[in-house]
C-alpha cells in the first residue's frame, strides 16, 4: 500500500543503526508502520541484502515512511556517506543500536575478538554520534538514543561510606557486598557496555545547552537473534581444555 503523510503533519526524522535484526528491526518497523505517519525512518544496516526481514514485517513493500540505507558503524567512509545522504533533512532522532556480543571465559576470548567487540559497541557509537551531532548542534535540537544493556550496570552499586570506614560524603563502589551481581562469562561484553555508559553520562551533560537530549536504553534479555549471533571462543581451543 502507499502510505502518504497526513496533510499538515510534520514528520519526525529518525535514523536507526543495526536494523537487520532484533531491536533495530523491530523499532524501524514499528515507527515506519505508524498509522498517523508521524515518522520518516532511515533504517540502516551494514549489509542491505539482509533487509528482507524488515520489509516482510511491513507487508513485503517499502512504504514512503521508510528508507533503507547502508551504514557500517566500523567504517568512517560508510558513516560519512550516510551523513551526506541525509544532509538537508532535519534529523530529529539518532538511534545508536548496532552492537555485537562476546560470551565465554575471559581467558578464551582472543584479543582480536575483543577489539572487534569494542570497535562496534563503543567506537561504533562514538563514530555515529560524531557523524550526526554537528548538524544537531547547529540546529540546537535533537535526541540521541543509545542502546546499552543491564550488562553496563551490573557489577557494583554505591555503598554507604561508613560501612567501609570511609570519610562521610565519600561514595564507594563495592563489587559483591549487596551489589547487583555481574553477568558470568560476559566480562568483555560488560566492559564494552560500561564504556558506553560512561561515554553517554558525560556527553549528556555537555549536550544540554544545545537542547540535545541523550537517552540510554539499558535492556535486559530480549527475544532476538542476539544470542545466535554471539562471537564465541573456539570450543576446540587449548584454553577450553
Amino acid at each position: 500500500p502507499h502510505w502518504a503523510a497526513l496533510p499538515g503533519m510534520e514528520r519526525s526524522t529518525v535514523l536507526i543503526t543495526g536494523c537487520s535484526s532484533g531491536i533495530g528491526l523491530g523499532l524501524a518497523a514499528h515507527l515506519a508502520a505508524d498509522a498517523a505517519r508521524r515518522f520518516k525512518v532511515y533504517a540502516t544496516m551494514r549489509d542491505l541484502a539482509k533487509a528482507e526481514r524488515l520489509l516482510q514485517r511491513l507487508g513485503g513493500c517499502c512504504p514512503d515512511t521508510l528508507e533503507l540505507l547502508q551504514l557500517d558503524v566500523t567504517d568512517p567512509c560508510s558513516l560519512a556517506a550516510a551523513a551526506q545522504h541525509v544532509q538537508g533533512q532535519q534529523l530529529d532522532v539518532l538511534v545508536c543500536n548496532a552492537g555485537v556480543g562476546l560470551m565465554g571465559p575471559l581467558e578464551t576470548c582472543s584479543e582480536q575478538a575483543m577489539k572487534t567487540l569494542f570497535d562496534v559497541n563503543v567506537f561504533g557509537a562514538v563514530r555515529t554520534i560524531q557523524a550526526f551531532l554537528p548538524a544537531m548542534k547547529s540546529r540546537r535540537a535533537g535526541r540521541i538514543v543509545v542502546s546499552s544493556s543491564v550488562g553496563g550496570l551490573q557489577g557494583g552499586t554505591p555503598q554507604h561510606p561508613a560501612a567501609h570506614g570511609a570519610p562521610c560524603g565519600e561514595q564507594l563502589w563495592c563489587s559483591g557486598c549487596g551489589s547487583a551481581p555481574g553477568l558470568p562469562f560476559n566480562a568483555a561484553y560488560c566492559a564494552s557496555k560500561f564504556a558506553v555508559e560512561g561515554l553517554c553520562e558525560s556527553l549528556a551533560i555537555v549536550l544540554r545547552p544545545f537542547n540535545i537530549h541523550l537517552t540510554l536504553v539499558e535492556c535486559g534479555p530480549v527475544h532476538t537473534s542476539f544470542m545466535a549471533n554471539l562471537q564465541r571462543p573456539d570450543p576446540e581451543g587449548s584454553e577450553m581444555r
